[in-house]
C-alpha cells in the first residue's frame, strides 16, 4: 500500500434528465457500486437556466437509503411523508435517512443559479428498515477551519479534532468542502481502508506526488487505498468536496429509488407501494 493515495478512477459522468425533467450530471451510479461502495450514487448540478431545474423532483420514495444534498448556491424546497418542510440555500445540507421507507420531494426554485450535488449513502442490512429521520443542516453551523492556506468547511465527520456539522447514525462518513488558493498544497491523514474520492466544481491540480497538473472542474476522482491524501492546486485555485467511509460489502439489490441487500426484499418494498403499506412511520 502506498504512503500517499493514489489516483484509481477519474470519472466525468455522463448527462441526464431526472425527476420531471432536472438536467444534471450522473457521476456514478449502479455500475460503479463496488468501487464507490458505500457511496451508491452521485449526481452533480450547475443550472443557471431555471428551465433545467423547475419541474424538479416531485413526491417519490426511498427506501434502504440515506440522502445527502449539498448546495454550493440555489434554493431547494423540500417535504416529507414525515411533516418536514422547508427550504435549503447556499452552503445547506439536508442529509435525508430514508429507512424503512420515506416519500419526499425536492423542488428547486427560481430564479438564479443551482450549483450542488446529491449522494446516496448505503445503509447496512441491519439498519436497512431503521426509522426515517430528517437531517437540517444549516451553513451557518458548518465549522470553518482555515489551515495550510485553504478553507475546510466541515460537513461531516472530523478535521484536526473538530467535529462536522453532523454525524450519520448508521454510515459515518467524512464529508469535506475545501476551498484552495492557488498554488498551494493541503494534506490530510486518512483511513488507509476506507473509500475516498472527490469532486472539483472549479479549478485543477497535482492529486498524486510527482504527477502532472489536471484540470478536474466538474470531475470525480476516486482513490486508491493509503494513509494520506495530498493535493496541490493549479494557479487559479481549486474547490472540491472530499468524502470518505468504510465500505459495507454487502449484496445490493437495486430498483428505482429503493436499494435493498436482496431481490426478494426490493420485491415486497414494491409491492408495498402498490399495496399502499410502504410508510411505516407517520408524522408526529
Amino acid at each position: 500500500m502506498n504512503s500517499h493515495r493514489l489516483i484509481k478512477q477519474v470519472v466525468k459522468g455522463r448527462d441526464a434528465s431526472d425527476g420531471a425533467g432536472v438536467k444534471l450530471v450522473r457521476v456514478f451510479s449502479y455500475h460503479n457500486t463496488k468501487d464507490f461502495d458505500p457511496f451508491l450514487m452521485m449526481d452533480a448540478f450547475d443550472n443557471s437556466n431555471p428551465e433545467d431545474y423547475i419541474k424538479g423532483f416531485p413526491w417519490h420514495p426511498h427506501r434502504g437509503i440515506e440522502t445527502v444534498t449539498y448546495l454550493i448556491e440555489g434554493n431547494v424546497e423540500h417535504g416529507d411523508s414525515l411533516g418536514n418542510k422547508g427550504n435549503i440555500y447556499d452552503g445547506d445540507c439536508q442529509w435525508m435517512t430514508a429507512g424503512s421507507g420515506i416519500i419526499h420531494q425536492e423542488m428547486p426554485q427560481p430564479p438564479g443559479r443551482m450549483v450542488g450535488v446529491q449522494i446516496w449513502l448505503n445503509l447496512p442490512a441491519k439498519n436497512k428498515m431503521c426509522p426515517p429521520k430528517y437531517g437540517d443542516i444549516l451553513s451557518k453551523d458548518v465549522p470553518i477551519i482555515e489551515d495550510q492556506g485553504c478553507e475546510v468547511r466541515i460537513v461531516a465527520g472530523e478535521y484536526h479534532g473538530t467535529e462536522g456539522a453532523f454525524e450519520g447514525d448508521y454510515v459515518k462518513p467524512r464529508f469535506l468542502d475545501v476551498k484552495m488558493l492557488p498554488d498551494t498544497t493541503w494534506e490530510l491523514k486518512t483511513i488507509p481502508e476506507n473509500t475516498l474520492y472527490t469532486y472539483s466544481f472549479s479549478g485543477s491540480g497535482r492529486f498524486q506526488p510527482d504527477s502532472d497538473e489536471l484540470t478536474v472542474s466538474k470531475t470525480t476522482l476516486l482513490f486508491e487505498k493509503g494513509e494520506k491524501f495530498k493535493v496541490t492546486s493549479g494557479s487559479e485555485g481549486l474547490r472540491f468536496i472530499l468524502l470518505s467511509a468504510p465500505p459495507i460489502k454487502e449484496s445490493i439489490a437495486w430498483g428505482g429509488p429503493i436499494v435493498m441487500n436482496t431481490q426478494e426484499e426490493l420485491d415486497l418494498a414494491f409491492k408495498e407501494l402498490d399495496q399502499g403499506t410502504f410508510i411505516k412511520h407517520k408524522p408526529k
